[in-house]
């Protein structure tokens, strides 16, 4: 694939990563609860953060650097579904403490 190919599709990436970071941002002021605040962030700062490093990627010319975004981003994709589910938990049980 040529240069500008390329370096168009990364762009595209970059700028719907962005829009998901945003978005993500906006969910957090919105949403009334901590749970749903914790749910809309995890999914789209996952997304975000996936989108911006794999668009990163396909401009980086460095073989080394490219493998280095893919494992970041393997990584964002695993650990952060399972950080916000375990903060989710807590607050879960927390708030089924006050209940009672």
């Amino acid at each position: 694939m040529s240069s500008l190919v390329l370096n168009s599709l990364a762009m595209i990436m970059i700028a719907v990563g962005i829009f998901f970071f945003f978005v993500g941002a906006l969910g957090l002021i919105r949403f009334p609860d901590a749970l749903t605040r914790a749910h809309g962030a995890a999914k789209c700062d996952t997304l975000g953060a996936v989108l911006c490093l794999l668009g990163l990627a396909l401009m980086v010319g460095n073989p080394w650097a490219v493998i280095k975004l893919l494992l970041a981003a393997v990584f964002l994709w695993v650990t952060t579904p399972t950080a916000t589910h375990a903060v989710g938990r807590a607050i879960w049980k927390q708030t089924q403490k006050e209940r009672k």
